[in-house]
């Protein structure tokens, strides 16, 4: 997804997740997009200091399956069929730290 398709689709009120489900991208009280661990609530922003960027690739964001989308797996979330909440190459969770 690109940084549009994530901001457009936070605001239409769909969960967008970076990497796995346990990484949500949400928009704060102040406008600010952000992507936070669920576990233990750690966040950093969507973008570099610049917003133009994303903090992460394009590719390791999907949009949560529905629950009708969960009943019928021929309909996938994520171009690449990876809608599992797994991270490509592993089912470890990355850290946060990874600002660019």
């Amino acid at each position: 997804m690109t940084l549009d398709d994530v901001k457009a689709a936070v605001d239409a009120g769909q969960t967008v997740h970076w990497a796995n489900t346990g990484y949500v991208v949400h928009r704060d009280k102040l406008g600010q997009y952000l992507i936070t661990y669920v576990l233990n609530g750690s966040c950093i922003g969507l973008t570099d200091r610049g917003g133009q960027r994303l903090n992460g690739e394009e590719a390791e964001f999907f949009i949560a399956q529905s629950k009708e989308a969960a009943e019928n797996p021929g309909s996938q979330s994520r171009p690449d069929g990876q809608g599992s909440g797994v991270a490509p190459g592993g089912a470890g969770a990355h850290p946060l730290g990874r600002q660019r």
